[in-house]
């Protein structure tokens, strides 16, 4: 009886199921993860080059000093509602986890940049050429281990970019 026991393979399938699968479901959720990581890392960094680029594209006389931050009213509100909205009012957060407080908007001037100096629209500004850099800073969210109750997750999405003031 023992002997024809051991010959017996029907079984077999679902012991070779049992010790594989745990290996599977950590590839798949941890696939899942990654997927999650990289889309909301991307998605950030298109909310803040949008958010620079809708930045420089603000009158001059929104930029009074060359460092520190610009208008608040009309630059960096609107600013960082187009980081986090994609618009310039909205309610759904394009990347979550995001506030108005993880986006700044500063600002500084450059009087020459590879040896020449500032012409064109510049040429009549004293402090040169005013560029805008736009930084965001968001706690990264976690699908799966939210899912399991690991709740001390603080991995940081940080993105910047930076645009040259047009005034346009």
């Amino acid at each position: 009886m023992f002997i024809q026991l051991l010959r017996d393979g029907s079984g077999a399938a679902a012991a070779e199921m049992a010790l594989v699968m745990p290996l599977l479901l950590f590839i798949m959720l941890g696939s899942t993860e990654l997927g999650n990581y990289f889309m909301n890392e991307h998605s950030l960094i298109k909310a803040v080059r949008d958010g620079a680029r809708f930045a420089a594209r603000q009158g001059f006389s929104n930029y009074p000093t060359c460092t520190g931050s610009p208008d608040t009213t009309n630059v960096v509100t609107p600013t960082q509602n187009v980081v986090m909205y994609g618009y310039l009012s909205g309610t759904q957060v394009l990347t979550p986890n995001i506030t108005a407080a993880d986006v700044t908007v500063t600002t500084n001037c450059t009087t020459a940049a590879g040896g020449q100096t500032m012409s064109g629209i510049y040429k009549d500004l004293s402090n040169g050429a005013q560029t805008v850099t736009v930084t965001a800073s968001v706690t990264y969210r976690p699908i799966i281990a939210t899912a399991f109750g690991i709740s001390s997750f603080t991995t940081v999405l940080n993105a910047k970019s930076q645009a040259a003031v047009t005034g346009l």
